[in-house]
C-alpha cells in the first residue's frame, strides 16, 4: 500500500543478511536437542505399487455397502463442527466392542494421537516411558517429543517373546510412568505370554497400555481385565479392519484417567466424516469380520509359503502381517530388488539388531501375495 514501505525494504541491507544467516542458529538455540535428533516418520511413495508394507486391509467396502456408506455421507452438514465428544460413535463403540461397564472412551485422530495425549499427561521432569523393543517406534518417538525419557527392554532372541526377568528388571529400576505392550506385537506380529503381562500390571506402579490394534485377527484379548486392574488402559483401532482412511483410534479404561487426558485433546479431534462413516461401519461389523476371516485365511497360506522357501526364516503371526528373516546379508538386496519389480513391504533390517536382515510383509489378497511371492523367489534364486 501506498506509503506503508515493506519490512524488508526497510531493513539495511547488512541487517538483512545477518537475520538470513542466524536462521541455523535459533534452530540449534530454540528446538530442543532430542528432537533435533530425531527423524521424522518417513512413509514411502507407493503410487502403483502392489502396497504391502503398512498392515492396511487390502479390500474396501462391497459394492452395495459403498453405496449406502455414500448415501449417509450425503446426510452430513460439513458446515457445520461435529459433535466435540461424538457422543452416538462412543456409544456405539462400547456396544459392539464389548466395553465393560465403569469404563470410559477417549477417541483419537488414529492410535498415535492417543499415544500423544498419555505421554503429554504423563510428562514431568525425570519421567520414563518403558516399552520392549523392537515394538510399534511411535512409543519411543513420542516419549522423546514429550522430553520423557525412553526404556527399550530388548524382547527375546529367538521367538520375539517378553524377557521376563529384564522386564520386571526394568520395572523395578525405572519406575516408569507407563508401560506399552503392543498386543499382537508390530512387527512381530506374536501375542506376549499372559503372566508376564499380568507381572507387569501388579509390578508397576505407573500405567500399563495395552495396544490391541491388531485384535481382529487374533483371539486373546484383555479388554475384560479392565474393571479388576485400575492401572490397565486399553488401545484399539479400525484402521487395520479396512478403515486405515478414517484415522479413528480408541482408548477405554477408568473415567478418572480418561477424564485427565480428555483435559488435552484438541477439540473437534474427529471429524464429521470420520464420525458418520465409523458409526456407518460398526453397524455392518459382520462385513469387516468376513473380510478379517479371509485375512486370516490367507495369512496361513502365505505363512507356509515363506517357510518352504530355502534360506527364509518366517515367524507365526496373530496380526495381518508377517515377519521373516532372509538370508545373511542380504535383506536390502531383496527389499530394493522387489521395489524394482512393483512390490512394497517393510524393510527392517538395521532398525533394531534383533531384526537383522529381517523384512515384513503385510496379508493381501491372494493376486498380491502371489505376486509378492513369485518376485520374492526370483530375487532367492
Amino acid at each position: 500500500m501506498p506509503g506503508l514501505p515493506s519490512f524488508a525494504s526497510a531493513r539495511p541491507q547488512g541487517v538483512e543478511r545477518a537475520v538470513k544467516g542466524t536462521t541455523g542458529g535459533r534452530v540449534q538455540r530454540l528446538i530442543r536437542p532430542e528432537v533435533r535428533r530425531l527423524n521424522a516418520y518417513h512413509v514411502p511413495d507407493s503410487a502403483g505399487m502392489v502396497k504391502l508394507d503398512a498392515m492396511e486391509s487390502p479390500y474396501p467396502w462391497p459394492g452395495d455397502l459403498m453405496d449406502a456408506w455414500l448415501a449417509a455421507l450425503g446426510s452430513v452438514t460439513v458446515n457445520r463442527y461435529p459433535d466435540p465428544a461424538a457422543v452416538r460413535l462412543r456409544s456405539r463403540l462400547r456396544a459392539v466392542m464389548g466395553v465393560p461397564e465403569g469404563s470410559d472412551i477417549l477417541l483419537g485422530n488414529g492410535s498415535d494421537e492417543l499415544i500423544q495425549l498419555i505421554l503429554l499427561c504423563l510428562s514431568r521432569p525425570g519421567a520414563t516411558v518403558l516399552a520392549p523393543e523392537p515394538s510399534f517406534v511411535m512409543y519411543r518417538l513420542l516419549a522423546l517429543a514429550a522430553g520423557m525419557s525412553f526404556v527399550g527392554v530388548p524382547l527375546r532372541g529367538d521367538d520375539f517373546m517378553l524377557d521376563p526377568a529384564a522386564m520386571l528388571a526394568a520395572v523395578k529400576a525405572h519406575r516408569p510412568s507407563v508401560v506399552f505392550l503392543a498386543y499382537p506385537n508390530n512387527p512381530t506380529g506374536n501375542l506376549f505370554q499372559e503372566d508376564v503381562v499380568r507381572a507387569i500390571l501388579e509390578s508397576t506402579e505407573g500405567l500399563v497400555v495395552m495396544d490391541e490394534a491388531y485384535t481382529p485377527f487374533a483371539d486373546s484379548s484383555f479388554l475384560a481385565a479392565l474393571p479388576a486392574q485400575p492401572n490397565l488402559l486399553l488401545m484399539r483401532t479400525v484402521s487395520k479392519m479396512g478403515l486405515a482412511g478414517l484415522r479413528l483410534g480408541w482408548l477405554a479404561g477408568d473415567p478418572a484417567w480418561i477424564n485427565e487426558f480428555d483435559k488435552l485433546r484438541l477439540p473437534y479431534n474427529i471429524n464429521v466424516l470420520s464420525q458418520i462413516s465409523a458409526e456407518f461401519a460398526l453397524d455392518h461389523m459382520q462385513a469387516l469380520m468376513a473380510q478379517t476371516r479371509k485375512i486370516r485365511e490367507d495369512r496361513e497360506r502365505l505363512y507356509n509359503a515363506l517357510a518352504s522357501l530355502p534360506g527364509v526364516t518366517v515367524w507365526p503371526s496373530e496380526a495381518n502381517f508377517l515377519l521373516f528373516r532372509l538370508p545373511s546379508g542380504r535383506a536390502v538386496e531383496i527389499f530394493q530388488g522387489l521395489v524394482s519389480r512393483g512390490v512394497l513391504v517393510k524393510n527392517l533390517h538395521a532398525s533394531h539388531p534383533l531384526l537383522t536382515d529381517c523384512l515384513r510383509v503385510t496379508v493381501g489378497t491372494p493376486e498380491e501375495n502371489a505376486a509378492f511371492l513369485d518376485c520374492l523367489r526370483a530375487l532367492l534364486r
